[in-house]
């Protein structure tokens, strides 16, 4: 969760009932993103709000750091999972080389446009090179709050990709039409990534 206070706001005190009302099922997109993933690969996952997602990835054999923004969120997902989660605001992710993938489903929505393109670099920092990233955003014409006071930065495809900045490889770029919190019909953008590898090639000779 990104520095909005009405989002935090949001997300502390009704933790409780987002988990409740949440979907029950790990995200559409995560079975075909493990699969890219070697076994037992290690995985951060942003955002993991009530551990639905989480569960799925251990229950996989991944190796697995949930965390979240929120307090609440991590209190409750650390109970469903039987093990710790952390609280992590993005803007605190010093990782370098540490993860095989990141997971940020419905979380890089709240980041403010400004200051996305710092997350998204810290998140390929955090990657070791090759390693993969799926984000999930709902996208629009422009940025602002919803009528929970919640706010979202809403992206178009070109705006986000050149939020990325270099360093990136694109893998897979998809619309889709879903659900959000409330039942209120959304546009969601999924975005995968793949961290460049380095360029490497013979040394040239001396003279």
């Amino acid at each position: 969760m990104a520095g909005d206070p009405r989002t935090r706001l949001f997300y502390e005190t009704q933790a409780a009932r987002y988990a409740a009302e949440g979907s029950a099922r790990p995200h559409p997109a995560l079975a075909g993103f493990l699969a890219r993933l070697a076994p037992g690969a290690h995985i951060l996952e942003l955002g993991c709000g009530a551990g639905t997602d989480a569960a799925a990835i251990l229950a996989a054999g991944f190796g697995l750091d949930p965390t979240d923004g929120s307090a609440a969120l991590v209190r409750i997902a650390s109970e469903r999972l039987g093990r710790p989660a952390r609280l992590l605001q993005f803007d605190a992710l010093e990782a370098n080389a540490a993860y095989d993938a990141v997971w940020a489903n419905a979380s890089l929505l709240h980041v403010p446009r400004p200051e996305l393109p710092d997350i998204l670099a810290r998140i390929r920092r955090a990657l070791r090179p090759g390693g993969l990233m799926f984000a999930s955003f709902k996208t629009g014409d422009a940025e602002g709050a919803d009528a929970l006071g919640r706010y979202f930065n809403q992206p178009d495809p070109a705006w986000l990709l050149a939020a990325c900045g270099p360093g990136w490889e694109l893998v897979a770029l998809t619309l889709r039409r879903g659900g959000g919190f409330g039942g209120v019909p959304t546009q969601w953008l999924a975005l995968t990534l793949r961290r460049r590898q380095p360029v490497t090639g013979p040394r040239p000779e001396r003279r």
